[in-house]
């Protein structure tokens, strides 16, 4: 028994090692692994925890200070846009400056007196004033809303989770809106653009606003109403068209907001009533006084080489036959010297006892070499020496009206010199058919000599009439 309990006493000893080791064998298997991994997952307090979502900045208000820049405060910032609120940038308080925190915009929009304008072919527009705004059928309220014009506004959200872009758009007065800017906007808020600049650079060319309002204002306007033989009337449309005047056809070009025409009154023209569209224009009589000259056989003989006349009527032609299509002139009309008046428009002239022609300038005496202005801004369409007129200027003031200068002693200018009002161009002479130093100068309205006495310290645009 005692031998038996000696053997069996190193097998119990084994067990125990083999058992142990199994132990460990069993920890570090990947079956022990897993099931320590899968017990971690499971453990609720190993789960991820979710970042939250930050709600949307919310915007307190915002201000367009015009179709371009604009701002919009938040609780915690300022962003600013340069582009009509397509792009927006972060900006501190400090690019704000005190002018555009200001007080908020008028109601009825800054470029409202512009467009007052044009109040009696649109009526007056209310700005709109919209409490809620509509974009794909879903309609929420919105916290302040900018008009710049009546039809092109701004509005801001009442809430941020209503639009993507801090502030949403309407071209048409707030019938439609949109989030952010479409290319249809761009186009429309550029067009609206460029539509004021031109009302702008029309308003100016009158003698205060009520005069552009009142002519702006109509379909038809004819600056002025009454009219004589030798005189030019400035006809504004608010479409483009033709015009049918004394047998001739004259086109209305884009100036400004509206679309013109000069028409001239040739010596021909009957008094009486002429319809001019929706208007009515009066051409009354004017009697011209006669004038007799007397000249050298010599120079008499001039006017029979036709030739030459002939050669230099052409250059003529074609100097006046293209004109800007623009008024290139913003001033009043200046005198070119301020001369002796020795032959006033319209004078029935005979020359040795035989009738000549009808003077259709104004002959001014002067000192030879006295300097001769431009009498407004243009463009030089010939320079050169004539065989009747000698030394001879024709300026271009655009939409068919030219000025010219005859006689010269001397040409200080040459064809397609940009000339502005004022500035010498000549010098007085007696070049060419003249009894001694003068300027001989008129006006062309399409090629129709008219009275430069009507241009004198104002301009077309400023032949209004006084009502009442």
């Amino acid at each position: 028994m005692k031998s038996s309990k000696r053997r069996q006493w190193p097998l119990l000893v084994g067990a125990c090692v083999l058992a142990a080791c199994v132990v460990i064998v069993v920890g570090k298997s990947p079956l022990g692994a897993i099931a320590t991994w899968s017990q971690q997952t499971d453990s609720p307090a190993a789960l991820a925890t979710p970042i939250p979502t930050p709600p949307p900045r919310e915007a307190v208000s915002f201000r367009m200070l015009g179709f371009d820049r604009g701002w919009v405060k938040y609780v915690d910032g300022v962003m600013k846009t340069a582009d009509g609120g397509d792009q927006w940038q972060d900006a501190i308080g400090a690019d704000i400056t005190a002018e555009e925190a200001g007080a908020a915009l008028p109601a009825d929009g800054p470029f409202n007196e512009l467009l007052s304008l044009e109040a009696g072919l649109t009526g007056q527009q209310e700005t709109p004033k919209p409490l809620t705004v509509t974009i794909g059928g879903a309609t929420f309220p919105v916290k302040q809303s900018q008009f710049l014009t009546p039809r092109i506004g701004w509005a801001l959200p009442a809430s941020a989770k209503d639009s993507k872009s801090p502030l949403l758009a309407t071209i048409d007065g707030g019938q439609t809106w949109v989030d952010g800017l479409t290319p249809d906007m761009k186009a429309a808020i550029q067009k609206e653009k460029d539509h004021l600049q031109q009302l702008k650079l029309e308003s100016v060319l009158y003698t205060d606003q009520a005069a552009a309002k009142a002519i702006i204002g109509s379909k038809w306007k004819l600056v002025p109403e009454t009219a004589a033989p030798g005189d030019v009337v400035l006809v504004r449309h608010d479409e483009p068209g033709t015009i049918q005047w004394l047998n001739k056809t004259y086109t209305l070009q884009p100036y400004g907001a509206g679309y013109f025409a000069y028409l001239p009154l040739s010596m021909s023209a009957k008094p009486g009533k002429y319809p001019i569209g929706d208007q009515t224009l009066t051409v009354r009589a004017k009697k011209f006084e006669t004038q007799y000259l007397k000249v050298t056989a010599q120079m008499e003989s001039m006017k029979q080489d036709t030739a030459r006349i002939d050669a230099d009527q052409k250059k003529i032609d074609q100097a006046r036959s293209k004109s800007e299509p623009a008024f290139l002139f913003s001033g009043p009309f200046v005198k070119p010297i301020e001369g002796i008046l020795t032959t006033p428009y319209g004078y029935t002239r005979y020359v040795n006892g035989k009738y000549d022609s009808a003077h259709m300038a104004v002959d001014l005496a002067a000192k030879e070499g006295t300097p001769i202005k431009a009498t407004n801004d243009g463009v030089v369409a010939l320079a050169d020496s004539l065989y009747l007129t000698g030394n001879s200027i024709y300026i271009d003031h655009g939409m068919g009206l030219f000025s010219q200068y005859a006689h010269l002693s001397e040409l200080r200018v040459k064809t397609g010199d940009r000339v502005k009002q004022g500035d010498i161009i000549g010098l007085v002479g007696t070049t060419g058919f003249s009894t001694g130093p003068h300027l001989h100068f008129t006006f062309w309205a399409h090629n129709v000599q008219v009275n430069p006495d009507l241009f004198w310290g104002t301009t077309p645009f400023r032949w209004v009439e006084p009502k009442g």
